[in-house]
């Protein structure tokens, strides 16, 4: 069965969660910093279900040539253990969102800090409780299936061996955020992912258990099917995403059965968070009549430039 007809035939709801005006797509405008210094260059989306994350950031280059693992130069490395993606519960009390547990390519938590939130039109504001910095998001899907499914895991569908833990999938509309954890995580160490990657240099073995973590951002290309438009890893970069294989749910479960290219069967077990078919977000939020008074009062100014900045 394919996730959206799953969707569209089993519909559940999260109680709880994230409040709505948070739910969905967005791609993150720009970073003020409090030295005075902005970042509107970094690709950065973030994908919200409605009680987990989904967080892609990337820098503002060409993709990298896809290489086997023992053949990325010094900088090339560099520059793929700065990539970042990730997934984690969200926390949402008292107007603040934290983020617990998950999976990410990075081996430390570069992002530490809860965030204070709020929206104003399709605008959402987040402010690090420090005073560090304050990010500016734009909504980018206001509607179609909302789908929240986390990963427990991707097995070998013979043996059984598990080939992946942790992740998640979250669709919204003609969005589509993954994340697949890596089959066993990098034991303990004070170095970060840079470093270790840096002393890996020519290891394909080394390198493959390090970078087997992905984070990817796929767009509709066609009705149902998603391609990847960015990824943690080069070589995915233009591939489909399969959303068919998927059962009848149980218990909160949902499993996905599939082929790797290299013809291995594959099953991946999800916990359900959400299913969603006609999921609805507003590019507008409320205001005061006396607000709604004052610009149309003030319109023959307010409104002469107004356009809607993604």
């Amino acid at each position: 069965m394919n996730l959206l007809e799953l969707a569209a035939r089993y519909p559940q709801r999260a109680e709880g969660g994230v409040p709505d005006w948070m739910l969905g797509h967005f791609r993150r405008r720009s970073i003020s910093f409090a030295d005075g210094r902005s970042d509107e260059r970094t690709q950065v989306h973030w994908l919200q279900s409605r009680s987990f994350t989904i967080d892609l950031r990337l820098p503002d280059a060409p993709a990298l040539p896809v290489r086997a693992w023992q053949d990325y130069d010094a900088a090339e490395l560099r520059q793929l253990a700065n990539y970042e993606g990730w997934v984690a519960d969200s926390i949402w009390e008292n107007g603040y969102l934290s983020w617990r547990g998950g999976v990410s390519l990075q081996l430390h938590n570069r992002w530490p800090e809860p965030a204070q939130l709020q929206r104003i039109g399709n605008c959402m504001i987040e402010f690090g409780t420090s005073g560090a910095y304050v990010e500016d998001w734009r909504l980018q899907a206001s509607g179609g299936p909302l789908i929240g499914l986390r990963l427990l895991e991707e097995c070998d569908a013979e043996t059984g061996q598990v080939l992946q833990r942790g992740g998640g999938l979250i669709l919204c509309g003609d969005r589509l955020g993954w994340v697949h954890g890596r089959a066993v995580e990098p034991g303990e160490s004070a170095l970060q992912l840079r470093e270790r990657a840096e002393r890996a240099q020519g290891d394909g073995q080394a390198l493959a258990a390090l970078f087997d973590c992905e984070t990817l951002l796929a767009y509709a290309d066609q009705p149902g099917r998603y391609r990847v438009a960015l990824s943690t890893q080069p070589a995915r970069v233009g591939q489909r995403v399969s959303l068919e294989g998927f059962e009848i749910p149980a218990a909160g479960r949902v499993c996905q059965h599939l082929q790797r290219p290299d013809g291995l069967a594959m099953v991946r077990t999800f916990l359900i968070d959400t299913l969603e078919p006609d999921w609805r977000a507003d590019l507008a939020t409320p205001c005061t009549d006396e607000a709604q008074c004052w610009f149309a009062a003030e319109g023959e100014t307010l409104a002469r430039y107004l356009e809607v900045l993604s």
